[in-house]
């Protein structure tokens, strides 16, 4: 599974010294859940096989690592994350788990854009300010996952 790294890497859930912290962008009703999350230099949330925050699990996070800008209704990829190149070639096959990820954050981001606009935007802004970002082209994406993605 293509996730499966992440539980070793926790890259994403740490922030590097003499960087300041990364307050976790939340949705109106993540943030009366959770109040709010803030990442100072390892995330309380981290346990030995990963984010222990299960179904709560902030939608940033579960974005991760993907980002949204909701101007160009783009998505990009944080070129840090060592899951990138096998992430990006994944989008090749509908039935990857790249794809599926991608789906999912689709399907989340058009409620949110109804519901809740502006984390969509606050979200993008904190992740341009955090990470290195490489916007997914067209060229990633199967001809079979285009012909779905513009029948929407």
């Amino acid at each position: 599974m293509l996730f499966d790294h992440c539980a070793q890497c926790q890259r994403c859930c740490n922030v590097e010294a003499g960087y300041p912290p990364l307050e976790i962008t939340l949705t109106a009703k993540e943030r009366k859940k959770l109040g709010s999350v803030c990442i100072e230099t390892r995330c309380d949330h981290l346990g030995p096989a990963g984010c222990n925050m299960g179904d709560h699990k902030p939608f940033g996070c579960n974005l991760y690592p993907l980002s949204y800008n909701p101007n160009n209704k783009s998505f990009y990829f944080d070129t840090d994350c060592p899951l990138m190149d096998d992430y990006l070639i994944g989008l090749a096959d509908v039935q990857s788990d790249a794809s599926a990820h991608l789906q999912k954050a689709r399907q989340e981001i058009v409620q949110l854009e109804k519901t809740d606009p502006a984390f969509l935007q606050l979200n993008h802004e904190v992740d341009v300010a955090y990470f290195d970002l490489k916007r997914i082209t067209a060229v990633h994406f199967s001809s079979k996952q285009n012909k779905k993605n513009s029948n929407r």
